[in-house]
């Protein structure tokens, strides 16, 4: 029987056995990564640039693009790596710091879109109140909870999996290092711990989810009170974006995780992983610069400056 003082690394599971497929795999990373860069990075600096996006909803949709940034940084290259050099290795001590970066920044998305839902039921349900809710110190105070909260439960998580001992060997079935199949790995009889951490969070996570669609609920009320036409759909499209994000996000991960396994396949967790892992960070700059006619018209201000410098 072996522990995980005797494992030096694991093995990730390849995305394609032949050649000319790895290195279409690589390409295909290598497109979405530049993508998530790109979209990200100019939300991120259309926020940072415009005064007149210094206001709650962009300032926590920057501190949003900031982890979707960081997600994809945690899974993507590894994943390039293996695919373009033909490997599946990856150390124990890397596979322990993918481990607590990703959750970090899955951890701090869900937080911080959570924070966003709230946002928008008080600028639509109480709006008179915006300004003593949501002032800058109390946006700062907020932001840094989410992240706060995100780092303790990141490294709760990645501090008991990687204590248990590993008696089943060190293949894992999943492109990047993901606590259930670390857990496939362990000791049945040590399993209990990280399980029970594993509910108590998601019971936190069930209720976030629970505060958003009460919500929602509330927004949606309020928006079909608004007399005028054009002030409803004013309200939708600051909500529509958020709520295509938050559906997004919760939908891929909640059928990852809790799929059938009747229906369960390596090629469709595959591709499942990298639909909650990789996609959500690529779109979310998308809908949020479609929808927004702010951010789209920094967006093009900000490339028209960079270009007419160049």
């Amino acid at each position: 029987m072996s522990n995980s003082s005797s494992i030096s690394h694991f093995l990730l599971l390849a995305l394609a056995d032949t050649r000319q497929l790895q290195l279409l795999h690589f390409c295909l990373l290598l497109g979405i990564s530049l993508a998530a860069l790109l979209g990200n990075g100019l939300i991120i600096s259309a926020v940072a640039c415009g005064h007149h996006l210094h206001t709650p909803m962009f300032f926590f949709l920057l501190n949003l693009a900031l982890s979707d940034l960081g997600s994809i940084c945690t899974t993507v290259p590894k994943a390039m790596h293996n695919s373009l050099w033909d490997t599946r290795d990856i150390s124990y001590s890397g596979c322990a710091a993918q481990v607590f970066f990703f959750l970090f920044f899955i951890s701090a998305e869900f937080s911080l879109l959570t924070i966003m839902c709230y946002d928008r039921y008080v600028s639509i349900c109480k709006p008179l109140h915006h300004g003593t809710l949501l002032g800058s110190r109390a946006c700062a105070h907020m932001a840094a909870a989410a992240w706060a909260s995100a780092f303790l439960n990141a490294l709760l998580h990645t501090a008991n999996t990687f204590s248990l001992p590993l008696c089943q060997g060190n293949a894992l079935g999943q492109f990047f290092c993901e606590i259930p199949h670390i857990l496939k790995l362990s000791c049945s009889h040590s399993k209990l711990r990280e399980h029970g951490i594993i509910v108590v969070v998601a019971s936190l996570a069930f209720g976030c989810f629970l505060f958003i669609v009460f919500s929602y609920v509330q927004i949606f009320r309020a928006v079909l009170r608004i007399p005028s036409e054009q002030g409803r759909h004013k309200a939708f499209s600051t909500c529509l974006p958020h709520l295509a994000v938050v559906s997004l996000f919760l939908s891929t991960i909640m059928f990852a995780h809790l799929k059938p396994l009747s229906i369960s396949s390596p090629s469709l967790d595959l591709a499942l992983s990298v639909l909650y892992s990789v996609v959500p960070q690529v779109l979310n700059p998308l809908i949020y610069s479609l929808r927004n006619q702010r951010l789209k018209a920094s967006l093009l201000r900000l490339i028209t400056e960079q270009f007419q410098q160049h």
